[in-house]
C-alpha cells in the first residue's frame, strides 16, 4: 500500500487524527524555535563571530538529545502523556516568552542559553510521550504503519516550521536582525499554544499509560537506566561488529561537525560580508540545500547497492568519498569547493550511515536492540558537540584553513583504513 492510502486508512481513527495534529503542530513549532535561535546565536551581527561562539550554540542545541533523552523514560511512564504534552507545550510557550523578553532588555547571553536549554529539553519528554501514546490511539496491526508515518510528518511539519520562521523573517520591512530572530520566536510560540490547545481534544488518560508507576522510584530507574546502558555498551563490545559500525558512525560525524561549523563561519566572512546576517543565511542555505542533495542521493544510492557491495565496504567507499570532498575544500575555499563538498561529504555521511543502521540493526540481539540504539543517538550528538568544541580550537575566525581541511581529507581515508580491518562478522552472543 502506499504512503497516502496508509495515512488515509489511519485518519479514519479520530484518536490518531488528534494525535496527529498535536505533533504536527508541535513539531512546526519546534522548526521555527530552532530557526530563531539558530538565527540568534549563529548569525547576528552582535553574536556567535568566533568558533568558541559556535561551540556553545552546539552545545545548547544538541545536549538535551545527548543528556536528557536517555532517561525520559521513566517519566513517561510515571506521568499521564496527555498532561506532559499539554502542560509541556504551555511551558515552551512560557519559556518562549522569557526568551523573547531577555533578548528585548538585552539579558546576558548566558542566560539565553539558559532558556534556550530548557526549551530544548522539555521538547525531548514531548516527543518520547507522543511516540509512547501511539499504540494507545491505533490498533496493533497498524502500529508498525503509525511509526513509519508520525515521525516523518513530524519532520516535514519542522522543516516546514523552520520555512514559515524563515519567511516571516525576511518579508516584514524595515525590522533589525534581532527583530527577525524574535519574530520567528513569536511564531514558535504561537504554535506552542495551538499544540497545547489541540492536545486539550484529547482525554487525560488517552495516551496512556495504562498503569502510572509509583514515583517514588524515579531515581532508582534513572540509575536502572545507567546499569542498562552500561550492559548495552558490554554487549555491543562483545558482538564486535555493532560496536565497530558505531564507532565509525561516530568518527565520520565528528568529521562532518568540524566541516559543518566551518561552513557556517565561511558563510558569514568568506562568502558574505559579517555585517549582513541576511546575506549569511542565505549563503548558509543554500550550503544546506546542496547537502540535502547529498543527503537524498544517499537514501536512493545506498539502498540500489546493498546487493552488490557487502554494508562493511560500502562504509570503506563512503568515508574514502569523503575524503574526496573534503579534498575540494582542501584545494580552495571558493564557493564551488564548498557546494561541491556539501554534496559529497554530505552523500558519504549519510551513505554509511544508512549502512551502520543495518549492521546494528542485523547485529545487535533483539534484547539489547534499544538500548544500542539510545548509544547510537547518545554517540551521533556527542560527536557533533565535540566537533563544535575541536573547531573552536582548530578553525580561525572565518572558518577556512587548508590545513584543517587537508588533515579531516587525511582523517577520512585513516578511518577508511581502520574500518576496513575491522571484523565483519559479529561473534556469538554472551550474557553480560
Amino acid at each position: 500500500m502506499s504512503y497516502a492510502s496508509d495515512l488515509a486508512r489511519l485518519w479514519k481513527s479520530q484518536g490518531f487524527r488528534r494525535l496527529t495534529w498535536v505533533r504536527v503542530i508541535s513539531q512546526a513549532g519546534d522548526g521555527a524555535f530552532q530557526f530563531g535561535i539558530a538565527s540568534a546565536f549563529f548569525f547576528s551581527p552582535q553574536e556567535a563571530t568566533t568558533p568558541a561562539d559556535i561551540a556553545i550554540g552546539f552545545a545548547v542545541l544538541f545536549a538535551p538529545f545527548t543528556l536528557v533523552g536517555p532517561f525520559v523514560g521513566p517519566f513517561v511512564d510515571r506521568w499521564h502523556r496527555q498532561r506532559i504534552v499539554l502542560v509541556g507545550n504551555m511551558v515552551r510557550l512560557v519559556l518562549v516568552g522569557t526568551i523573547v523578553g531577555a533578548v528585548v532588555v538585552g539579558a546576558p547571553r548566558t542566560s539565553l542559553y539558559a532558556l534556550a536549554l530548557a526549551t530544548l529539553s522539555v521538547n525531548r519528554f514531548l516527543l518520547a510521550a507522543l511516540s509512547a501514546g501511539i499504540p494507545q490511539v491505533v490498533d496493533r496491526q497498524d502500529l508498525l504503519t503509525a511509526n513509519a508515518i508520525l515521525p516523518t510528518l513530524g519532520t516535514i511539519a519542522a522543516a516546514l516550521g523552520g520555512t514559515i520562521g524563515g519567511i516571516v523573517t525576511f518579508v516584514v520591512p524595515g525590522v533589525s536582525e534581532d527583530q527577525k530572530a524574535l519574530l520567528a520566536l513569536g511564531v514558535a510560540g504561537l504554535a506552542f499554544g495551538l499544540s497545547s490547545w489541540a492536545a486539550t481534544s484529547l482525554s487525560k488518560r488517552s495516551l496512556g499509560p495504562v498503569r502510572l508507576l509509583a514515583t517514588d522510584r524515579v531515581v532508582n530507574e534513572a540509575l536502572e537506566v545507567l546499569v542498562e546502558l552500561r550492559d548495552g555498551y558490554r554487549h555491543l563490545r562483545h558482538r564486535a561488529t555493532p560496536f565497530h559500525a558505531l564507532g565509525v558512525m561516530a568518527s565520520a560525524r565528528l568529521l562532518y561537525g568540524l566541516m559543518f561549523v566551518a561552513s557556517i563561519l565561511i558563510s558569514r566572512q568568506v562568502l558574505g560580508d559579517s555585517s549582513d546576517p541576511a546575506g549569511a543565511i542565505g549563503n548558509f542555505a543554500i550550503v544546506v540545500g546542496f547537502a540535502a542533495v547529498g543527503f537524498g542521493l544517499a537514501a536512493v544510492i545506498t539502498p540500489a547497492f546493498a546487493h552488490r557491495v557487502a554494508r562493511h565496504d560500502w562504509i570503506v567507499v563512503c568515508l574514502l568519498l569523503g575524503a574526496v570532498g573534503q579534498g575540494l575544500l582542501a584545494i580552495a575555499g571558493a564557493p564551488w569547493a564548498l557546494l561541491g563538498a556539501a554534496v559529497t561529504v554530505s552523500f558519504s555521511v549519510q551513505g554509511g550511515k544508512i549502512a551502520v543502521d543495518t549492521i546494528v540493526q542485523r547485529d545487535t540481539d533483539d534484547a539489547y536492540r534499544g538500548r544500542a540504539f539510545v548509544l547510537y543517538d547518545v554517540a551521533y550528538n556527542t560527536a557533533f558537540i565535540a566537533a563544535a568544541a575541536i573547531g573552536a580550537l582548530v578553525l580561525p575566525v572565518n572558518g577556512y584553513s587548508r590545513a584543517v581541511m587537508v588533515a579531516l581529507a587525511l582523517a577520512y581515508v585513516a578511518f577508511a583504513f581502520a574500518y576496513s580491518r575491522a571484523p565483519r562478522e559479529p561473534r556469538l552472543a554472551a550474557q553480560v
